[in-house]
């Protein structure tokens, strides 16, 4: 009989990256009372995180709950774990995750929190996983997606915040969604795993673009228009992939794409304001502390766009102007001298 992963509050939960996502989500199962294992790359930074018991480099102020525990190493981290919570970039997404498959039991849940598309295959973290899976003969292991408008900041805060959690086994989901709540942090379910994947990938390179658009000075009337047609875009790419239409109105489409476009909390944002400035792609990554999905998501998502014979022409002008050195300001006119169309 196949075991269930669901959780009790005896097992152990691993959180896999201890970026500022990772820390945030750790804390808040920790102090649920789940004795929590996050698991960081490097093993300095992880001692610090033993020593000081705050995440002082990517979330500083917020002392861990007592059942925190930094480690370093993988095998000890997922060792008696029944649901995994992964928190890598997507571009090291899948070489950690080949480490990790093989040490989980049968009948685990593996969910993914990250918010992008593997350049090199065009597949969202859920498709990278049950690629694995299949390449190395691993059964029985759930895999889920938790998106939606949620800055770590604020969730370490315990400012009010909604999110989804998504499997394609709505039971699932529903037990998941148990694991997560807390009075400030409100959890959804869902079965359209692939709606929350594309709109929580896509909503970075909108934000990019917002960030281009205030960085040169415009207003809120081309912000809005902005999120708006680039929602439009969205669920064109997301409708195509089999995606729930009503997804994209929902907290992974709408409500983070309006978050991530508007917050000075978003990383994608700030990317494209230094952009939109005058600035050069390389140098405001090499500045960065943490990783904007958006920048090489746009990538995957261009090829991803053109495979699909899907439509995108904001997505076309970032990429214009973070892979081909194209002038933002030309950019912009580009878009607004497009042909009528009708909405």
């Amino acid at each position: 009989m196949k075991k269930s992963w669901k959780a009790k509050m005896s097992n152990p939960i691993a959180v896999v990256g201890a970026g500022s996502w990772g820390t945030a989500l750790a804390m808040l199962l920790g102090s649920k009372g789940y004795q929590v294992r996050l698991w960081g790359h490097n093993p300095k930074h992880i001692k610090e995180l033993q020593s000081e018991r705050e995440n002082r480099k990517y979330l500083p102020g917020f002392p861990f709950p007592e059942s925190v525990e930094p480690v370093s190493d993988l095998n000890s981290c997922i060792e008696g774990c029944r649901v995994v919570v992964m928190v890598v970039p997507s571009h090291g997404f899948r070489a950690v995750y080949q480490q990790l498959a093989p040490l989980l039991e049968e009948g685990s849940c593996v969910v993914s929190a990250v918010k992008g598309i593997e350049n090199s295959t065009l597949m969202t973290m859920t498709q990278v996983m049950e690629d694995i899976h299949t390449s190395i003969g691993v059964e029985g292991i759930s895999t889920a997606v938790l998106s939606g408008p949620s800055f770590a900041k604020e969730v370490a805060q315990n400012m009010p915040t909604a999110i989804t959690i998504g499997c394609r086994d709505l039971g699932t989901a529903k037990m998941l969604q148990q694991l997560f709540v807390t009075e400030s942090f409100r959890v959804y379910a869902s079965s359209d795993v692939i709606g929350l994947e594309i709109s929580a990938a896509l909503k970075n390179i909108v934000a990019v673009a917002a960030g281009i658009c205030d960085g040169l000075g415009y207003g809120l009337n081309t912000r809005a228009a902005l999120i708006t047609r680039g929602l439009a875009e969205i669920t064109r790419l997301g409708v195509a992939m089999n995606a729930e239409y009503a997804t994209f109105s929902g907290l992974s489409g709408l409500g983070d794409l309006v978050l991530t476009c508007t917050g000075d909390l978003s990383r994608n944002r700030t990317v494209g304001l230094k952009l939109g400035q005058g600035r050069k792609i390389e140098d405001i990554v090499s500045e960065m502390n943490m990783v904007a999905e958006g920048v090489k998501t746009t990538k995957s998502c261009y090829h991803l766009a053109k495979k699909l014979g899907i439509e995108m022409p904001i997505l076309e002008q970032v990429y214009a102007i973070l892979y081909e050195d194209k002038n933002c300001s030309d950019a912009v006119l580009d878009l607004l001298k497009r042909e009528l169309k009708v909405e």
